[in-house]
C-alpha cells in the first residue's frame, strides 16, 4: 500500500469546497487531496453529499465556495484545460451495443484531440481485451463494459480517473478482477479517485479514503492508519463475571460495550460454566496485562476472542450508524 510522502504531487485538490442549494447548504466546507499514483476512496451514506461533490470535480455543477484544481488548473475557471487531465466513469459506462469495442473507442477518440489509431491500440492493451476487441459490444460481460469504459476514459492519456461505483452489478469474481487491475493502473503512476459502497473492496482496494457524511468530510487518511486509530473488539469468556468486570471495569482505557451473564456464574452438573462473556473496547496492547491481572483475582477465563476494526466499523462509528450508498 501506499505511504504518504508529501513531496508527491498533487493531482486533484479541493479546498473548502461549499455548495449550497436554495438556502440549504449541502456541502460545508470539504478539504482533500488526491495524490499522484494513489487509489483514494470516497465514502458517504445516502444524501451525504457524495454526488455532488463528484458532479463539482468534473464541472457538471459550480461550487458556491472554495476551489478545486487539477494538475494546479481550476476546474471551473480553466475548464478545458484542467478536464483533459481527467478521465470519468459514473456507474456504467455509456456504449453503443451493436458496435464492436474497437468501434466504440473509434467513436469516442473522435470526440477528442489528437487521438491516434495507435493510442487506441494502447489502451486495448492496457485493458487486456485484445481477444475480444473486435465483438459487438452486446455479447460483453459486464465486466468486460467496465474494461472498455475505462479503455475509453484513458484514451487522453489522464492523470486522475474517477470511477463511480465500478464494481456495480459485478460477481465476486469480477470485482476482484477490477480491483487488479484498478491496482496496476495505479502502479503506472495514474490516480484514481473511487466512489463506493462496498466497504470491504475499499479496504483492500484503497490507499487512502475519505469519508463524507452530512456534507462534511469527518476523516481522511490512509486506510490502514484510520483502521488502527480504533480499538478492536475484545471478547472475554469469564467466571465469576462480575469479578471479571470489578476488574476490567477499573481501567479508563477499556470500554464495557456488552455484558451477558448466560445463566449466572454457575456451572452445569459436569462443571462446565454456562456461556457468560464481557465485550470490550481496547487496545490489544493492553490484553497481556489485563489476563494476568484477571488471573491473579482468581478468576477463570475460557477464552478471549480479538476482533480487529474494519473500515467498515470505522465508517460506522464515524457516521453513527447511517446508511452507505
Amino acid at each position: 500500500m501506499l505511504v504518504k510522502d508529501d513531496r508527491r504531487e498533487t493531482v486533484l485538490s479541493v479546498n473548502n469546497v461549499k455548495k449550497t442549494i436554495g438556502n440549504r447548504l449541502i456541502i460545508k466546507g470539504i478539504s482533500f487531496e488526491v495524490y499522484a499514483g494513489e487509489i483514494f476512496g470516497f465514502l458517504g451514506p445516502n444524501g451525504s453529499g457524495k454526488t455532488t461533490t463528484i458532479r463539482m470535480l468534473v464541472d457538471l455543477i459550480k461550487p458556491t465556495g472554495g476551489s478545486i484544481t487539477i494538475c494546479g488548473q481550476d476546474v471551473h475557471k480553466e475548464h478545458n484545460e484542467a478536464l483533459r487531465h481527467v478521465g470519468c466513469i459514473v456507474e456504467n459506462p455509456e456504449l453503443y451495443p451493436y458496435l464492436s469495442g474497437w468501434e466504440n473507442l473509434e467513436q469516442f477518440a473522435r470526440m477528442l484531440p489528437g487521438v491516434s489509431e495507435e493510442r487506441i491500440r494502447e489502451v486495448v492493451d492496457i485493458v487486456g481485451m485484445d481477444q475480444r476487441i473486435h465483438d459487438r459490444v452486446k455479447t460483453y460481460s459486464l465486466g468486460m463494459r467496465q474494461r472498455l469504459g475505462i479503455a475509453q476514459a484513458l484514451l487522453n492519456r489522464p492523470k486522475l480517473l474517477i470511477l463511480d461505483e465500478p464494481t456495480n452489478g459485478l460477481d465476486p469474481q469480477g470485482i476482484k478482477e477490477l480491483r487488479e487491475f484498478i491496482r496496476q493502473l495505479a502502479d503506472t503512476g495514474l490516480s484514481l479517485f473511487v466512489s463506493s459502497h462496498l466497504l470491504s473492496e475499499i479496504q483492500q482496494m484503497c490507499d487512502r479514503v475519505a469519508i463524507i457524511s452530512h456534507g462534511e468530510v469527518i476523516k481522511v487518511g490512509e486506510v490502514g492508519a484510520l483502521i488502527d486509530e480504533s480499538a478492536s473488539t475484545v471478547v472475554w469468556k469469564a467466571v465469576p463475571l462480575t469479578a471479571a468486570l470489578e476488574v476490567l471495569g477499573r481501567h479508563n482505557a477499556i470500554e464495557i460495550v456488552e455484558t451477558d451473564a448466560g445463566s449466572g456464574d454457575q456451572q452445569d452438573s459436569n462443571g462446565k460454566p454456562y456461556e457468560a462473556f464481557i465485550v470490550t473496547r481496547v487496545s490489544p496492547a493492553a490484553i497481556p496485562e489485563l489476563t494476568r491481572q484477571l488471573v491473579e483475582a482468581g478468576i477463570s477465563l475460557y477464552g478471549i476472542e480479538i476482533k480487529h476494526p474494519t473500515l467498515e466499523d470505522l465508517f460506522l462509528e464515524l457516521t453513527e450508524g447511517e446508511r452507505i450508498g
